[in-house]
């Protein structure tokens, strides 16, 4: 008897026959119109994830990194400015701000929920801050309301990074929709995925929609006129064909999402009363889409290593906090400024989530995890 097929963290090849159908008439029509770039497709998608989200504008950019950089562009984030951001995210959380020659300053983070501590919040702030960039990591929000508070008491704009959250909420409101602005991402790894990159800013103010539609397009308000240096990230009409056809399936692939991880969260409670493992927090208020479902355990590795020897894929999501990344040693960050980014990148583990897994697949891996954690 053969063995059982290997279990992926992800697969992209499961989508359905329908989708697939829809997705290449879509595509077929963006060449059938000629209109590549910009365009009534890529008008048709913002007016649509706006509609979703409840928020006045999106403006879609060329992938969730070109989002974050192109929000801190229309704050003026320049060189000596800070952006007050998490330690533990994939790395254009702080990337963008170096780009723009400002400066990232980190907040350790909640062992929960692996988002930005709140309280710890106000103390990193100082005269240099031009935006406060919470992270909403893995599919659920930040504390919004104790960072909004801080924000708004200091009068500084907050940048949500909900590049790993759309369809998350927090109070009822849509991440990305509850600061200034917020980006997301559409790789095709996320909850909603194009066919390469993509990504796209939301926000409810007037006149940052302005900035935003000119700074993807090289600054430009009229052809050939330059009102300021901006870059060209604009999203072209393929993706947004691709993801228009998806928004209307984001929902049920979410529960989906969320129906997993509360099967895992069954299966696996023996393992956790026996303080073996420990699963994702979801707090109260605050809808967590699962965009990975990511576990906590000491032999993080040797866990790693026998799931692998039993079929079952997993990845690590992320193995070194960015203040210790080595293009970012002239911030002088140690080992040890950030106690809880330092342990969580020790001991974080990601286990297959995707709405296209099986239930079958679900128990086999959370059988794996069980004989896996065994001594």
């Amino acid at each position: 008897m053969s063995p059982p097929d290997p279990i992926p963290i992800l697969d992209l090849t499961r989508y359905d026959a329908d989708l697939k159908c829809d997705v290449a008439r879509a595509v077929e029509e963006v060449f059938l119109t000629g209109r590549f770039v910009l365009g009534p497709t890529n008008e048709a998608f913002e007016k649509a994830l706006a509609t979703a989200l409840a928020v006045r504008h999106v403006v879609g950019v060329s992938s969730g990194t070109d989002a974050l950089l192109v929000a801190l562009m229309a704050l003026g984030v320049g060189p000596g400015d800070e952006v007050v951001t998490s330690p533990f995210s994939f790395f254009a959380s702080a990337g963008v701000v170096a780009r723009l020659n400002a400066r990232p300053v980190f907040v350790d983070i909640e062992p929960g929920t692996f988002n930005v501590d709140a309280s710890r919040l106000e103390a990193a702030l100082t005269p240099r801050t031009k935006a406060i960039q919470p992270v909403h990591l893995y599919g659920q929000c930040a504390d919004m309301s104790a960072i909004l508070e801080v924000a708004g008491r200091r009068g500084i704009p907050v940048v949500e990074d909900a590049c790993q959250a759309i369809g998350a909420t927090y109070g009822g409101r849509a991440a990305g929709t509850l600061g200034t602005m917020g980006a997301f991402s559409f790789y095709p790894t996320k909850n909603l995925g194009a066919a390469g990159d993509a990504g796209a800013v939301a926000t409810g103010d007037d006149a940052l929609a302005l900035s935003l539609r000119s700074l993807r397009l090289h600054g430009s308000t009229a052809t050939y006129f330059h009102d300021r240096v901006g870059g060209n990230f604009r999203l072209d009409a393929v993706q947004a064909a691709v993801l228009n056809v998806k928004l209307p399936r984001l929902e049920a692939w979410n529960e989906r999402r969320r129906a997993i991880a509360r099967r895992y969260e069954g299966l696996l409670a023996d393992a956790v009363r026996a303080e073996r493992i420990a699963l994702p927090v979801e707090i109260p208020g605050r809808r967590h889409v699962y965009h990975q479902y990511v576990v906590r355990v000491a032999d993080r590795d040797g866990v790693k290593r026998r799931l692998a020897e039993r079929g079952v894929a997993s990845s690590v999501f992320y193995p070194v906090p960015l203040h210790l990344q080595k293009c970012f040693a002239a911030l002088g960050g140690r080992e040890g400024d950030f106690p809880e980014a330092e342990r969580a990148a020790k001991e974080v583990l990601a286990l297959p989530i995707f709405p296209e897994l099986t239930d079958g697949e679900v128990e086999r891996v959370a059988e794996a995890v069980v004989a896996s954690l065994m001594p």
